[in-house]
């Protein structure tokens, strides 16, 4: 009896573990989510900014830097440069019950300094599910140099 007490309670555990893996709802909103990240950046708007993005994140840019929420939002009120164009080329969504980690590459376009630019990153973000709401936590972009 004992046994199979201990037994249905490690199934349930399990299954609260696992649900929501690849959930393809959840796997929308943070899809969504990150696309709206795009354009308000490419936008300039802060106030969405602030909204997806948890106090508490950690930016690694890809220069190797590292940033505060603050210092962030602050980059982009002064940026010296002009998005003109911010899209995911590909992205994938993989849900860890109350998180979720989005990977792909993006390409941004526009001009700096008076001049063009094309660059081409592979990111990896990191979103958690908190006081009722979908927010990234943590954010990492490498160069594609190919």
């Amino acid at each position: 009896m004992r046994r199979n007490a201990f037994l249905i309670a490690f199934v349930c555990a399990a299954r609260l573990l696992l649900a929501g893996q690849d959930d393809p709802t959840i796997q929308s909103k943070v899809i969504a989510l990150e696309k709206a990240w795009n354009q308000a950046y490419k936008a300039g708007d802060t106030k969405a900014l602030d909204g997806i993005l948890d106090d508490q994140i950690v930016l690694i840019n890809d220069d190797g830097s590292v940033q505060s929420k603050a210092e962030f939002l602050k980059s982009v009120r002064k940026s010296a440069s002009q998005e003109q164009q911010v899209a995911p080329e590909s992205m994938s969504v993989h849900v860890f019950g109350n998180a979720a980690v989005a990977t792909g590459v993006f390409q941004a376009k526009g001009i700096e300094a008076g001049k063009p630019y094309v660059r081409r990153e592979r990111f990896v973000d990191t979103w958690v599910y908190k006081g009722g709401k979908w927010v990234c936590v943590a954010t990492d972009a490498t160069p594609v140099l190919h």
